[in-house]
């Protein structure tokens, strides 16, 4: 329960209808089952205590008065298990009937959320029965008074990010569901109690609705739905299940088999988001009663696995769908710099590295999207003292292949004639060396561009950017950066993605072979031929700094957390001690190079994350990393 996380738990009963003491113990064991797994929160079914379908037996007081015995009977069970339960059963108050939802806690019922919309058509006649709880109000059962209505929510003190809200079955599929003031108001976790029975195609459309939902609400919706077990005479219950947060499904049950699943959520992440989303609005307070309760923390154990690649699509059904929508973005933002200034020339550097490769691809389809000849690029190579024979030859390769112009300029006589004026010592390989080599480049393509009345296309990523990997007004300058919101391992992922689908053999062979090559700027002499300075060696691997940036940006997580997070994506991968040190690295490197992402060139952004200064990173130049570095300080390993 730290750091945000919850547990929570979506169970379906065996139960027999109209039999509530049954019904009760069954209840109880998978209450068990989810205190067992540490869960904070277990979600049962719309009046599963009685069992849905019992129709006009609703209007017996036998029925109903063995309903409050089995909650009474699941309440004083609830005593020492530091957990919620929600269950569904009929509530009697003046007279009325009510299809409410029971939230329990440590041997006391904490109140009653009654139903918003009672279903009248087709199977159902709930109107038959139940009637429409009030907003708020008051139900005495036993001689005790509990808040009884639509509008409560009930928040933990220890967790005050913890806050639970309630609605049941039909609520979700009006047009306006409880759900939506319930989140305003400040509710983070959604239950929903159903009873939704099956036909043809009905799950596909539920499932779409749970999973809109709680993206909508930034929220972890827990939907619980009734199985087997209700009567079958007309319908048919399939103990539909699901959990999700933000869009996603975390945890999903079998259908047609009663089970419970079990999820953990990040509150954390769902109120970072909200905070991002400036036109979220909270619902005045006093629409809804807060319920307090005080629950023990806990270690709330990750069996939630967290992505090591974030930025990278994660479903292969979609990858291909979700890589040629990030090259069209890439290739709309250059097609339409291009038609706007006139250009039919643009001006690249190709190393042979995977950035340059993507950007030389994206700009090859952004000519042929626009309509231009390929032989409007010019691919330039400049070799200089680090270049090596294999990633010299690739960007030949690739450059003829896709029927660009292939342009070579040796740097090598002007760096040294550049050493000469300003008084370098060629045998000191510092960054004056370096930056030396990046700045001769890009005064080559620049003239270049100039020369042929072309534009600049950047191939810097987004990696390079977080962590200040380029050299001002080297690499870091271009006329258009279609790169510049790809991080590296996505880089690595749709140059990967690119290969695998070409048709044409060389232009496969290349990009294999580019893929197999260690990311390097080759400043450096090689030795021996082969590459010397290899960038993840100083510093850090890409997977780990992507990690970091996405869930700091992203998510806006604590260092700690992220560190967790870390330990949990690359367990086996990474000791502890290197997770620690690279982060160290990379909130150092980020505040400290932020002056360079103040003056990036323009570029398309491709997913919800990105550096510009003029759209989804508003920085100062000058911010210190003290309180993010102190909290990596304390981590004890």
């Amino acid at each position: 329960m730290y750091d945000g996380f919850l547990k929570v738990a979506s169970a379906t009963p065996d139960i027999v209808v109209g039999d509530p003491l049954y019904n009760a113990d069954s209840v109880i064991k998978e209450m068990d089952m989810a205190c067992e797994a540490g869960c904070g929160v277990v979600v049962f079914p719309e009046l599963c205590l009685t069992g849905y379908t019992c129709s006009d037996l609703f209007l017996q007081e036998a029925l109903l008065d063995q309903a409050e015995e089995g909650l009474f009977a699941v309440a004083e069970h609830s005593r020492g298990q530091n957990m919620l339960t929600v269950a569904g059963l009929p509530i009697l108050k003046d007279g009325l009937l009510y299809n409410a939802a029971a939230v329990i806690f440590e041997g006391e019922i904490l109140g009653f959320v009654t139903k918003s919309n009672i279903p009248n058509y087709a199977e159902f006649y709930e109107a038959r029965h139940f009637h429409k709880g009030p907003a708020l109000s008051a139900v005495t059962v036993r001689g005790k008074e509990y808040p009884f209505g639509r509008n409560i929510l009930f928040q933990c003190r220890e967790m005050p990010e913890f806050v639970l809200g309630i609605e049941i079955c039909e609520d979700l599929w009006v047009a306006g569901p409880p759900s939506v003031s319930h989140a305003l108001a400040g509710a983070t976790v959604i239950a929903n109690l159903s009873a939704s029975n099956e036909s043809a195609g009905k799950s596909i459309y539920r499932h779409d609705l749970v999973k809109g939902q709680s993206g909508r609400l930034m929220c972890c919706y827990i939907y619980s739905d009734a199985g087997e077990g209700e009567s079958t005479t007309d319908l048919v219950f399939s103990g539909d299940n699901m959990i999700c947060e933000n869009g996603s499904v975390l945890a999903c049950a079998d259908r047609f088999k009663n089970s419970i699943i079990m999820a953990g959520t990040d509150l954390k992440k769902l109120l970072a988001e909200r905070r991002r989303i400036s036109i979220w609005e909270s619902a005045a307070e006093e629409d809804h009663l807060r319920v307090m309760f005080s629950m023990k923390l806990h270690e709330t154990d990750l069996d939630r696995k967290f992505d090591p690649c974030p930025f990278v699509p994660d479903d292969p059904s979609d990858k291909a769908g979700r890589c040629e929508e990030i090259l069209m973005m890439q290739k709309m933002g250059l097609k339409k710099r291009l038609v706007h200034t006139g250009c039919r020339n643009a001006v690249i550097g190709v190393s042979g590295g995977l950035d340059s490769t993507l950007a030389l691809l994206v700009t090859a389809g952004a000519f042929d999207l626009a309509g231009i000849p390929r032989s409007g690029i010019t691919a330039v190579t400049m070799p200089c003292f680090g270049t090596t024979g294999r990633t010299h030859g690739n960007a030949v390769l690739l450059a003829e292949s896709l029927g660009t112009e292939l342009k070579e300029v040796d740097i090598r006589e002007s760096v040294m004639l550049h050493f000469r004026d300003i008084g370098q010592d060629p045998s000191v390989t510092d960054v004056t060396y370096e930056n030396s080599q990046a700045r001769e480049r890009t005064q080559v393509l620049m003239d270049i561009a100039n020369k042929t009345g072309g534009l600049v296309v950047g191939t810097g990523d987004l990696s390079e950017l977080a962590l200040g990997w380029a050299t001002y007004n080297g690499d870091h300058m271009s006329m258009y950066g279609v790169n510049a919101s790809v991080p590296k391992t996505l880089v690595r992922h749709l140059v990967r993605y690119i290969a695998d689908t070409s048709e044409d053999a060389s232009i496969k062979a290349t990009l294999l072979d580019i893929l197999d090559t260690p990311v390097s700027p080759e400043l450096i002499p090689p030795v021996d031929g082969d590459i010397s300075q290899k960038t993840e060696d100083i510093v850090g691997p890409y997977e780990l700094h992507d990690f970091f940036l996405y869930h700091m940006l992203r998510t806006a997580a604590h260092p700690k957390k992220i560190f967790r997070m870390a330990k949990n994506a690359f367990g086996g991968i990474y000791s502890d001690e290197i997770i620690l040190k690279w982060m160290k690295i990379f909130y150092r490197r980020f505040f400290s190079q932020q002056f360079k992402r103040s003056c990036v060139p323009d570029g398309p952004k491709v997913g919800s994350v990105a550096l510009s200064p003029r759209g989804d990173l508003r920085m100062p130049s000058d911010a210190s990393s003290a309180v993010w570095l102190r909290e990596l300080e304390e981590i004890c390993l």
